[in-house]
């Protein structure tokens, strides 16, 4: 009878630890580009104009990406709640990744001009730091640049 509870009280410990296990091995087995990041930087260049908003200096916009295993989003807002200047934007979609060509599907888009259109971008994740660049192209508009982005990860 000793032997059963001992065998019953050591499966229970086992059952209940499996639920950490397994999160830490979805953790460990997770994308380097998953997460939430928060814009610092931020360089457009087009028609050789170049104009580059460094997001910790500028404390008037907000801008965070957030990236799962399948899609991505991105939220930008003024942090003034619309009293010196309302800005929104927002989209999302699916997104690949293969080797360092992180390509973005965007099906969303507060702009929906960009919808349907696809952006392919160099990444390179060093620490908590991603950095991607490529060029944004939205022939319907007219739109033909390249953009560089600079993102600290928040979680």
């Amino acid at each position: 009878m000793k032997a059963i509870l001992g065998l019953a009280a050591v499966t229970v410990s086992l059952t209940a630890c499996a639920p950490d296990a397994a999160r830490k091995e979805a953790a460990s087995s997770a994308k380097p580009i998953t997460g939430t990041w928060q814009l610092v930087k931020g360089t457009v260049i087009e028609k050789g104009d170049t104009l580059t908003t460094n997001y910790t200096k500028n404390k008037n916009i907000t801008f965070v990406k957030i990236i799962n295993d399948t899609h991505f989003a991105f939220l930008q807002h003024d942090v003034h709640k619309g009293k010196d200047s309302a800005v929104f934007v927002s989209g999302g979609g699916r997104y690949s990744l293969k080797d360092s060509t992180y390509t973005e599907h965007l099906e969303y888009c507060s702009a929906r001009n960009w919808e349907g259109n696809d952006f392919a971008f160099t990444v390179s994740i060093k620490s908590d730091t991603l950095v991607q660049q490529g060029v944004e192209k939205v022939e319907a508009s007219g739109i033909n640049r390249i953009n560089i982005e600079k993102y600290v990860k928040v979680n």
